[in-house]
């Protein structure tokens, strides 16, 4: 039976349709393509509209593609417990997950320690990668709600660069996260935090970072000392 002139058309535009959808989810349409749709407004487009130009203008770069950009946030978990309470990696792996919105890798440990109990294989913690639309909307959460939850908080370090224009800081308890039941928590962990750019120097990969709203503590003059 011919199929009618609405059916032929509808079969036409579900390729389309299916691409769409796919790039409507976060997914790469074709390798190192970036889907925008996905991406918070308020920082990536701050990023494009504001912090580009920015960049551009401070550091007399002759094209704006020549200015750094954030390209993934690494977050490592280490439970050196679970060599005696496996389920502790069970609960680290969920906790993170709730944190990130994504799953978590488990890292094994590469070789027997006899002084630590530690044997190769045993599960020694937690570690993942945020890209694209999830490493900004972590982003966004850790500097404009969990960062000013800290404890007693006076500013991040700036001397924790690596020189190659990446920033580490350390955090010291997961509740800092709103994503994280206080309640339900039977131990506080921390976790070290590592913000890959591509600036070629830790200066600008600096101002890159303050103008996302890194809160970094203001130095003090020595007059103010």
């Amino acid at each position: 039976m011919a199929k009618s002139k609405e059916e032929r058309k509808k079969g036409q535009e579900e390729p389309g349709k299916q691409k769409d959808e796919k790039q409507a989810k976060g997914k790469k349409a074709d390798k190192g393509d970036f889907v925008e749709e996905k991406v918070p407004a308020r920082l990536y487009e701050r990023y494009k509209d504001k912090i580009i130009p920015e960049l551009v203008k401070k550091f007399n770069y002759k094209s704006k593609m020549q200015a750094p950009k954030l390209e993934k946030i690494c977050i490592n978990v280490g439970v050196g417990d679970a060599v005696n309470d496996p389920k502790l990696i069970d609960k680290t792996v969920e906790e993170i997950a709730t944190i990130t919105g994504q799953m978590p890798v488990v890292v094994k440990a590469k070789k027997s320690v006899s002084n630590f109990k530690l044997r190769e294989g045993m599960n020694i913690g937690v570690r993942l990668t945020l890209r694209n639309a999830r490493m900004y909307e972590f982003l966004d959460r850790f500097i404009n709600i969990a960062v000013p939850r800290i404890r007693d908080f006076r500013g991040l370090s700036d001397k924790s660069f690596d020189g190659r224009g990446n920033y580490s800081i350390g955090i010291k308890e997961q509740i800092i996260f709103p994503e994280i039941d206080v309640d339900k928590v039977t131990r506080i962990s921390g976790m070290d935090i590592t913000f890959v750019t591509n600036a070629e120097t830790d200066e600008e990969s600096l101002e890159l970072l303050k103008a996302f709203g890194v809160p970094f503590a203001t130095r003090q003059t020595k007059a103010e000392q």
